[in-house]
């Protein structure tokens, strides 16, 4: 018996094992046995969502809004709107669009007992970001229960970064996301540390560095019934007395963060988990690293390194911004960081800074391969334990326990990362490598388990179709068909011919599959039980169309489009008359006109059209731009060009007889009525509707006449003007036409890109809204990097002990696609063939629309070359006393030799635009063995 009962536990010791053997064996489930789900389409600035226990998705949206998806009735409705700061005012009085408003929300872990919300946005008067909590009551934001729990001091003048993402843990503490609130506009991607006077904003010191600001932190608070908090025991200042005599703010959990994201708490292990967004500069310097973003993790109240520290604790240099040099003993030591800067109003020393769990530049990660290279902007997600969703239906299978699914804002991936027992990084692998989640913005699994994305868009500071709220849902049994639902048209004048087609619609199990196509509108619907359809729509209006497909055993899924009749949109056209449509050469002239034609308002050719009512920029992009700053400048040119449409209907119609732009004459002033319903984001549809109907009582007994002859498009495009007429016109348009000459701004780097951008927003028409059109044109930098090529074959990158980006045998390629030639007359490839490598050496040749298409040149023969260091000078004699002999040279290591060449290969003239392949050639060379290391391409302009 003794013998039997001391087996037992090595029996189920031996099952454990297997068990987990098995788990660790499992193979990742199939990607098709996972469904992205749209639950709603074109929201306007997505930020954070909370997930309830009814089924309710609750989030916010950048501008104030607070809306919620209902599962019962599968739409989206706005339930309150709060009123929040959205621009920033510099210095000199120039305001732009700002990253922050309604940033973010969470609901209280009691909320089916209190119903309590809490949401954390910019007060709109004062230069403060808010944690507010209010009762939500159904779908009633109750005011006043409106209660205020902390206060974020900050800075308008400069952008950006705000955090304010939020999470509870298990015993009530919320964490709160808290951003630099610093400039990155005083150093090329690197850290923000400028000490100069009056360049505060500029220095990251005064805030993610400094132990007495709130800002580039991490908060950890106990929320209280009575809206007041505690300090929980543990935080990173918790136990000092007075507040370290007034040094630190004791709401720290963490420090050193430049942009916080997303935050979440492994259930299992307390661990808090974040993405973190980096700086921008794409190559290491004297100034120090170049950027990462990171995903990290904390065990316990820490300092994670910013502004001294990114990724593993690379240091930037004491950077001395007045004379644009390092200062003397200038290594920041991650051990011991120090704070003295004159910025700092806390503690000096500071503790230890830990390193990134998971960081990665805009290039190749050595580290971490998998997240591949781009624009960069982590995210962050949740870490999935089965056991937190006991009722769920479609709960995530057992292979994806305790990893973590992080998703990228910029790269449109999630990645399912696994952590060993101790909880240190172990692998990552795709989630869903063929399925796009780009621009995701928050992630979440909700209680029934099911994996929500909240998706902000394409475009910065404005609503986009792609701004959705989705959700990823599991099966483990019969799938779902996969729709593809795409139209020919989407918009145009009635009547108006559609092509609907369900190309690309599968079933992952092979089953058969029935259609049905419903196409909706006011007048009615039509039906058609076909996989593709043609509908003629005669009648001017907005069609939903939805294509729902079921399976042999009842499964369905669907996908829906909306059609636009009555309003033929503009067509735009930015044309380069003279110079090259690919490539800008510094200094040299463009000549372009812009064109812009409407079937409803006539064209710039006719004069329809006036040429002040076309947004026309040209911008200079140095490389790794902050894509927000582009957005902010075209913002503030449309809006220039688009008020004039708005102004040009004001005075055709009567208005000017009783509204004067700055005096109260019959009725208010247009500057009145704009400061009456500033922030009101109910003002544009309710004035319009006032224009039209006519109405009085609000100024006055002067009753306004109706309006029935103007469209609601052009009354919307009318208020539009008067509600921004008091907004300062920082932003210039460019003439339609003219010459343009690619100069480099002063300070910039030549690597940059030339953005040509013209957009037109029509008056639209009687029955339907106006439509704005742009047309972009990208001019390159006319040498590129050989790894960025748009299409490839045989590359081969190796990063250590040096970077080398290499052709690997005979006929691999580097494409690029619709490259123009004009004005070309040379191609110049950086290459080497090292014999240490075993290259092969070869030519290059160059071929039109395919790696086999029209061959019209080739290079010389690059032949292998060995690299000769040569050994080191003999070691000068020394003196009886050890020291060098007097008149001895020093020994310096011998300079490493240049092994590159320039193979050039002509280009004849008018070859026109085409993809153009270089195809690097050695018929001898075997399949793994490299041609040639290429290092840059350059297209030559004739003189």
């Amino acid at each position: 018996m003794k013998q039997i009962k001391k087996a037992l536990p090595c029996i189920f010791a031996a099952l454990t094992a297997i068990s987990s053997f098995e788990v660790m064996a499992q193979k990742a489930p199939d990607e098709n046995r996972f469904t992205k789900v749209v639950l709603g389409e074109k929201l306007d600035e997505p930020m954070e969502m909370t997930l309830l226990k009814d089924g309710r998705v609750l989030f916010v949206e950048r501008k104030g809004a607070l809306k919620q998806y209902s599962p019962e009735t599968g739409e989206i409705k706005t339930l309150a709107t709060i009123p929040v700061n959205t621009k920033y005012t510099n210095a000199k009085g120039v305001k732009r669009e700002a990253e922050e408003g309604l940033m973010g929300l969470i609901h209280d872990p009691n909320f089916e007992q209190n119903h309590w919300i809490y949401m954390y946005y910019a007060d709109p008067d004062v230069n403060q970001h808010v944690l507010a909590r209010w009762e939500l009551r159904g779908e009633e934001l109750v005011a006043s229960s409106k209660k205020i729990i902390l206060n974020v001091p900050t800075q308008r003048e400069e952008c950006c970064h705000t955090g304010g993402g939020m999470v509870f843990d298990k015993v009530g503490n919320l964490y709160l996301t808290v951003g630099n609130n610093t400039s990155n506009s005083g150093t090329p991607g690197y850290a923000n540390l400028d000490e100069r006077k009056g360049w505060e904003y500029w220095d990251d010191q005064r805030g993610a560095g400094n132990t007495n600001s709130l800002t580039g932190k991490i908060l950890r608070i106990k929320p209280e019934a009575d809206a007041t908090y505690s300090i929980p025991k543990g935080n990173l200042y918790e136990t000092l007395p007075n507040n370290g005599d007034g040094l630190v703010k004791k709401e720290i959990y963490t420090m050193g963060h430049r942009n916080p994201w997303r935050p979440t708490i492994d259930s299992k292990t307390g661990y808090l988990y974040w993405g973190e967004v980096g700086p921008d500069a794409s190559v290491d310097s004297e100034q120090g690293p170049r950027g990462y973003d990171e995903f990290n993790q904390a065990r316990k109240a820490s300092n994670f390194g910013w502004p001294y520290f990114i990724g593993d604790n690379k240091a930037y240099a004491d950077w001395d911004f007045e004379t644009g040099k390092p200062r003397p003993n200038s290594t920041y030591d991650p051990a011991k960081p120090v704070n003295d800067s004159p910025n700092n109003t806390g503690l000096k020393n500071l503790p230890p800074a830990q390193k990134a769990f998971i960081w990665y530049p805009y290039g190749i990660s050595e580290e971490f391969p998998l997240v591949g290279s781009s624009g960069r902007s982590a995210t962050g997600g949740p870490v999935f334990h089965k056991a937190d969703f006991p009722t769920g239906k479609r709960v995530f299978p057992d292979y994806y326990e305790g990893k973590w699914l992080i998703v990228e804002f910029m790269r449109g991936w999630i990645m399912s990362v696994t952590m060993d027992e101790n909880g240190d990084y172990k692998s990552m692998e795709r989630f869903m490598p063929n399925t796009d989640f780009g621009s995701a913005i928050d992630m979440d699994f909700a209680p029934d388990g099911d994996l929500y994305v909240l998706e902000y868009g394409s475009a910065w500071f404005r609503g986009n179709d792609n701004a959705k709220l989705v959700k990823v849902e599991y099966n483990g049994g019969n799938r779902m068909p996969k729709v593809v639902a795409k139209a020919d048209n989407l918009t145009g004048s009635a009547p108006l011919k559609v092509n609907l087609s369900s190309a690309g619609t599968n079933d992952p199990d092979g089953d058969k599959l029935t259609y049905l196509w419903e196409v909706k509108s006011k007048a009615g619907k039509k039906v058609f039980k076909t996989e593709n359809a043609t509908v003629l729509l005669d009648k001017a209006g907005i069609y939903d169309v939805t294509l729902s497909v079921k399976d042999g055993k009842g499964e369905e899924n669907s996908e829906s489009l909306e059609i636009k009749v009555g309003n033929e949109p503009p067509a735009v056209a930015f044309n380069i008359k003279k110079g090259n449509k690919t490539f800008y050469f510094p200094n040299k002239p463009i000549d372009y006109d812009v064109t812009v034609s409407d079937k409803e308002d006539g064209s710039l050719t006719n004069g329809k059209i006036k040429p002040d009512q076309v947004a026309v920029s040209i911008d200079y992009m140095p490389i790794g731009y902050d894509k927000i700053e582009a957005s902010q400048n075209h913002r503030g040119v449309d809006a220039v060009a688009f008020a004039s449409m708005g102004e040009r209907l004001m005075a055709k119609s009567d208005c000017k007889s009783c509204h004067i732009v700055d005096v109260k004459s019959v009725g208010p002033s247009l500057k009145d009525v704009a400061n009456k319903y500033k922030g009101d984001s109910k003002a544009v549809e309710y004035l319009s509707k006032k224009i039209i109907n006519g109405g009085g009582g609000v100024w006055g007994d002067h009753v306004m006449a109706a309006h029935p002859q103007i469209s609601t498009a052009e009354a919307n495009i009318m208020v539009d003007y008067i509600l921004n007429i008091n907004e300062p016109k920082t932003a210039k348009s460019m003439p339609t036409q003219g010459s343009y000459s690619t100069k480099i701004p002063d300070g910039q780097k030549s690597n940059g890109t030339y953005i040509l951008r013209a957009a037109y927003k029509d008056k639209g028409t009687k029955v339907m809204k106006s439509l704005a059109t742009e047309d972009v044109v990208v001019l390159k930098n006319p040498t590129l990097n050989p790894e960025l090529a748009d299409k490839s074959k045989g590359t081969q990158l190796v990063i250590t002990p040096g970077r080398s980006f290499s052709m690997v045998g005979d006929k691999s390629y580097l494409g690029y696609t619709n490259v123009d030639l004009t004005g070309i007359n040379e191609i110049e490839v950086t290459a080497q063939a090292q014999t240490r490598v075993g290259a092969a050496g070869g030519v290059i040749e160059l071929h039109l629309d395919s790696p086999t298409g029209a061959l019209i040149g080739t290079s010389d023969k690059i032949e292998p070359r060995e690299m000769r260091m040569g050994p080191p000078p003999a070691q000068p004699a020394a003196s009886t006393t050890g020291v060098p002999a007097a008149g001895t040279p020093a020994t310096t290591p011998p300079a490493r030799p240049n092994m590159n060449s320039k193979l050039k290969i002509s280009v004849p003239q008018n070859a026109g635009q085409h993809d153009v392949y270089l195809v690097f050639r050695n018929d001898k060379a075997k399949d793994t063995q490299i041609v040639m290391a290429v290092s840059a391409i350059e297209f030559k302009a004739s003189e």
